[in-house]
């Protein structure tokens, strides 16, 4: 898959609570094709103390504009050093980078997503539905100050909510939800996204119940051409990199991972 180094130039950008981050950068034609479930690396310019690139999720992409949509959690010096930059001004990207979310076979497909995580469902849920698939759609988070826009996601699915404070949605965990426990018969395959624990849990449930699951992975990238070495994951065929081999796994590969 061809990928590019390009300087994006930022259409929009919005700023929630000095935590959440969205932009809309412009790419150039041709425009690569950009498949659900990969990423992009970002260069931070202007900031002595950020040497690396940092990997994204594609929160949503436009392939006939050429339009790149992330949503971004502000957490560290390179976020906030993106976070500073104004439309009219660039990113310097590499994209698409990583493999992708498979599709699914059949109706019953669950997305799972945890806060700031869930940003590569959006494009998922776009996709399904030029298949003809409307997912459910579960979200969970601390509070509903860990969404950025909460109702985009409506148009794709039946969507859910679950926070820890009860302030959007039911209160408690994604796993409290019934879609995960009593109406989990009519789940036939799961996409997840999200912090590692709450990945793990989904996963756990879906092997117990044999149905098929996808997580995206968010390890640490330097590089994300499998360079580096630093993204390195078992899987029961061996170590491989996240960036080249993922960020998507079916769980029954990462049987390892599942146990930490």
């Amino acid at each position: 898959m061809n990928k590019k180094i390009e300087d994006l130039v930022i259409v929009a950008k919005e700023i929630k609570d000095n935590n959440h981050l969205y932009f809309e950068l412009q790419a150039k034609p041709p425009f690569p094709v950009v498949i659900p479930g990969q990423f992009v690396q970002v260069m931070v310019k202007n900031n002595a103390q950020v040497f690396l690139r940092r990997p994204l999720s594609v929160h949503d992409w436009n392939q006939e504009k050429g339009i790149l949509s992330l949503w971004i959690k502000i957490i560290g010096k390179g976020t906030k050093s993106l976070s500073e930059l104004e439309p009219g001004q660039t990113i310097d990207v590499i994209y698409p980078l990583g493999n992708t979310f498979s599709a699914p076979s059949e109706d019953g497909v669950l997305l799972v997503g945890g806060g700031c995580g869930a940003a590569p469902l959006l494009y998922l849920a776009r996709h399904l539905n030029s298949l003809g698939i409307r997912p459910d759609i579960l979200l969970g988070a601390r509070s509903a100050d860990d969404f950025l826009h909460p109702e985009i996601f409506e148009p794709f699915g039946n969507v859910y909510f679950m926070t820890e404070d009860g302030s959007l949605g039911n209160k408690g965990f994604v796993t409290h939800h019934p879609l995960l426990n009593k109406d989990i018969e009519k789940i036939r395959h799961i996409y997840a996204c999200g912090p590692d624990p709450m990945m793990k849990a989904v996963g756990k449930i879906a092997e117990k119940y044999g149905i098929k699951c996808e997580v995206s992975l968010e390890n640490m990238m330097a590089c994300g051409i499998g360079a580096c070495l630093c993204c390195v994951v078992k899987t029961d065929t061996g170590h491989v990199c996240t960036c080249t081999e993922g960020p998507v796994f079916f769980t029954n590969q990462l049987k390892d991972w599942l146990k930490k």
